[in-house]
């Protein structure tokens, strides 16, 4: 998923690299660093939101999940 999202908002972000020119300070068009650091962070949220769900899931006996249901 964070891979589908990245090869479909990338081209979009740098379509889009003329407005943010015009709304931040010292941001290029074709900026690198500054798509490189949106993808890691947002890479990172991503992973955040899968392991510490998952992490609090292997903390629960399965024979206790399936007699609560």
């Amino acid at each position: 998923m964070m891979l589908a999202g990245a090869l479909v908002g990338l081209p979009l972000a740098y379509v889009l690299a003329r407005l943010s020119e015009s709304l931040l300070y010292g941001v290029k068009a074709g900026d690198i660093p500054v798509y490189a650091a949106s993808v890691g962070i947002i890479c990172l949220v991503a992973l955040a939101a899968c392991y510490i769900p998952s992490r609090r899931a292997t903390r629960i006996d399965p024979i206790v999940a399936l007699r609560y249901e």
